[in-house]
């Protein structure tokens, strides 16, 4: 027989900040996924659940949650970036480690691109990759994400990164239903 997984987005709740926290154990993956966000390595359950109060009150961003059959699996923070909320901003995106390769994030990204032009309405989602993060670059493309040409350099880790901008349009991500 075949199991099928189950996986489901819920909003984040101050509890999860324990597995985010569980699964950036190395300070090069911690700023991938930050991408500058917290001033420091590494991060506590607090750490982040005080950033994300900063922005608890504010309607336009919010943390998600993926679930499968069991357990947290996966995290994105998803931000309108204008105030016609027309465009939305996925960002933070992680997938537990021990379930990296299996297909988890392009899922996790699927639903959340689904919400984003069935439910939200918006007509553009981007995010952005940094260059030495080629797991993610390829995911994304491959969900149908295009760079937009916008490169901006951070200096982390005594390197200099190049983080991209990429962006999927409502009438792309249709055409590929």
């Amino acid at each position: 027989s075949t199991y099928t997984l189950w996986l489901r987005l819920r909003p984040y709740k101050p509890c999860d900040a324990q597995s985010l926290v569980q699964w950036l154990t190395d300070e090069a993956g911690f700023w991938k996924w930050c991408a500058g966000r917290y001033d420091h390595y590494p991060v506590t359950a607090d750490d982040i659940n005080n950033f994300y109060d900063s922005f608890r009150m504010k309607a336009d961003f919010w943390q998600m949650t993926m679930l499968d059959d069991t357990k947290v699996a996966g995290h994105l923070l998803m931000q309108f970036l204008d105030t016609e909320q027309r465009h939305l901003k996925f960002g933070c995106i992680i997938v537990d480690p021990l379930i990296r390769g299996k297909g988890y994030g392009t899922q996790m990204l699927t639903l959340a691109l689904t919400y984003a032009f069935t439910i939200l309405k918006v007509e553009q989602v981007s995010l952005g990759v940094f260059e030495n993060n080629i797991t993610a670059a390829h995911c994304y493309e491959r969900l149908g994400f295009q760079k937009t040409g916008t490169c901006t350099d951070y200096h982390l880790m005594g390197e200099i990164w190049r983080f991209h901008d990429l962006t999927m349009m409502k009438t792309q991500w249709e055409e590929r239903q």
